[in-house]
């Protein structure tokens, strides 16, 4: 690229560009130096052509807010593993919401593939005071101490990790186990 003439190079670079011409230099010749030397004629430096290429201030693209599935009023957010929730999965999710005295209104879903790529502040970005996570979604959450079946808390929110939805909808054991611990996490007293 360093021996390719300014036609040459048009085509490689598609930016607006700005050329500087600079003063040749001349060496001082022998005779200026020391007058007895013969007349020898000036040794002029090549021209030099500086390019300076201007290139427009990069925007940072910020990614879209991550969008929410449900009225999310309460703050109660489910992530599930399965990319969409079938309607027996869906009847048994909201038959739970229903039992811990919660109302689908107050509830806001994401896929493990709504997830992917998004980082953990984008994910508080949302203002979650509860978070259900079922099964494995791609996403730093997954760093935080919590064990399943277990409630966790994480400054103001309340952590519960479980295995997927469509697992414990076929699993009577891993539904009383997910019950038990709904219990804890939404403060509902054995009477």
């Amino acid at each position: 690229m360093e021996n390719m003439s300014i036609h040459e190079l048009q085509h490689i670079i598609t930016e607006e560009l700005f050329f500087f011409e600079k003063e040749p230099k001349t060496e001082r010749t022998k005779q200026e130096i020391n007058p007895s030397v013969g007349n020898e004629k000036p040794k002029t430096l090549p021209k030099t052509v500086h390019i300076e290429v201007a290139t427009p201030p990069k925007e940072e693209l910020k990614p879209e807010p991550l969008k929410v599935r449900g009225n999310f009023e309460k703050g109660i957010l489910v992530l599930h593993e399965e990319i969409a929730l079938s309607a027996e999965v869906m009847d048994m999710l909201v038959k739970m919401i229903n039992a811990v005295g919660r109302s689908m209104n107050e509830v806001g879903l994401l896929s493990s593939a709504e997830l992917e790529g998004r980082s953990l502040a984008e994910l508080y970005d949302l203002n979650a005071h509860i978070v259900l996570k079922f099964g494995r979604v791609k996403h730093p959450i997954n760093a935080l101490p919590a064990s399943d079946y277990q409630v966790h808390m994480e400054k103001e929110t309340e952590y519960l990790f479980a295995d997927a939805l469509s697992i414990i909808a076929e699993d009577k054991a891993l539904k009383g186990k997910l019950w038990n611990t709904l219990k804890v996490l939404f403060n509902l007293a054995k009477k």
